[in-house]
């Protein structure tokens, strides 16, 4: 049966589905279509699926032309409905994998999915590739034990494989195509089966042992990534009380050429990955009685950046002899990143409630989002014009969009924080440090 599946992918007679149309499995679904292969992508939301029909892109790396392109002439079709499945050969799953309120695996979006891609499996060869980030373990437990209680021969009615998405929102240089990608198969036949169809459209396959070693390979990609922020971040808060810059020591550390990789401090974590995927191997660990001291104590510190932000946000006030309650404060950038509209666990939203606790009266400028809905209330986007900036007492730059005009900013603003060194350069005393 391989050589039949390999048949279809090489011809691209393959129908292909992609279940979650979020920032990785719509680009994911892009590139096959890019290739030539008819791609049905699925997905809970509704709301995304009439945009699709309608031919508009939600996620920034995805231009509406393709989507218009591929939707018009048939070879993309979307839905809300797993049924689909019945007519296929493959599918991707792109689910979220978040955590619940006690920090624990929240794998919900990846049961359902696996469970009505095994109800609705007809076709074999058939294949099965997770790519939701995930602990250890979990594409065993949740996709090829169920398949092994159904009585299906996995390696060769069956494959099935772990390939973890390695997407970076508005990264111009790496895209699906060019990323390397892992893939870790349950059988040898599993392995190829997934290799062959991605190699039609990712230049380069990582194929490692197992499952788990895919797995886990994800895991510690991003929590080497928390660990080093949390470092960074720790030294931070001790060259603040000693006076010293930390962004011009991280320059000059950094003009070592071996030995070294800056990282630098922030007013938190956002996105899904650094903030949740450390969280994941936390519990995995646990799980067969290991503690994970180095990512929790990460975690904490990583965590209790927005509140160093509020209180080095009081301490700057002082210095103007002005108290946080009824300060106006305007928070530059609220996305989690810059240049991108993605908001998923953006350390702003920690930051505001900090200071709405204080009382502060704040407002928000951000390029990509014009209104705000948060905690009940309505902000609307401040347009950064000099007689906006000069009605505030503090302003404090979370996300440094390029699109911010930072001399201007500092020209007309009566202090600012800045938490990302996008002020570098700008020699004035109303500019304050992380």
């Amino acid at each position: 049966m391989l050589n039949d599946f390999l048949k279809k992918v090489e011809d691209k007679s393959l129908k292909i589905g992609v279940i979650g149309l979020g920032y990785v499995g719509l680009p994911l679904a892009i590139s096959f279509l890019k290739k030539g292969f008819k791609v049905y992508g699925i997905d809970i939301s509704e709301v995304k699926i009439e945009m699709l029909n309608d031919g508009i892109s939600y996620v920034q790396d995805v231009s509406s032309e393709d989507i218009k392109k591929f939707i018009s002439n048939g070879q993309f079709k979307v839905s809300t409905s797993y049924s689909v499945i019945s007519k296929l050969d493959a599918v991707s799953i792109t689910v979220p994998t978040p955590l619940s309120k006690s920090k624990n695996p929240d794998l919900s979006y990846v049961s359902h999915a696996v469970q009505n891609t095994l109800k609705y499996l007809k076709n074999k060869p058939f294949l099965i590739v997770l790519e939701s980030t995930t602990y250890p373990g979990t594409t065993r437990e949740f996709i090829v034990e169920p398949l092994q209680k159904m009585g299906v021969k996995i390696g060769e009615e069956v494959f099935v494989a772990f390939s973890p998405e390695r997407v970076d929102p508005g990264n111009k240089k790496y895209t699906t195509e060019n990323t390397p990608k892992i893939i870790g198969g349950y059988t040898d036949n599993c392995l190829k089966a997934a290799k062959s169809l991605y190699t039609k459209v990712i230049k380069q396959i990582v194929p490692v042992k197992t499952l788990e070693e895919a797995e886990m390979a994800k895991l510690l990609e991003n929590t080497f990534r928390a660990v080093n922020i949390a470092l960074v971040n720790e030294l931070t808060l001790m060259c603040d009380r000693m006076g010293i810059n930390i962004w011009n020591v991280i320059k000059a550390a950094s003009t070592k050429p071996f030995g070294f990789m800056p990282f630098y401090p922030g007013p938190g974590i956002g996105g899904h990955c650094i903030p949740l995927d450390p969280e994941y191997l936390l519990w995995k660990g646990k799980t067969v009685g290991f503690y994970n001291r180095f990512i929790e104590l990460a975690a904490d510190i990583n965590a209790n950046m927005p509140r160093f932000v509020v209180d080095k946000a009081i301490r700057v006030l002082n210095s103007f002899e002005k108290p946080l309650k009824k300060s106006k404060i305007l928070i530059l950038g609220i996305t989690y990143k810059k240049d991108i509209s993605d908001l998923r666990e953006s350390p702003a939203f920690d930051i505001i409630k900090l200071l709405n606790s204080y009382n502060a009266v704040v407002n928000y400028s951000d390029p990509f989002h014009s209104k705000l809905l948060f905690e009940g209330e309505m902000y609307t986007s401040v347009e950064l014009t000099p007689e906006n900036l000069s009605l505030f007492d503090l302003a404090i730059l979370i996300t440094n969009h390029s699109s911010f005009n930072y001399r201007k900013i500092a020209e007309n603003s009566k202090a600012i924080l800045d938490t990302r060194n996008a002020f570098d350069g700008i020699e004035k005393e109303n500019i304050f440090k992380l």
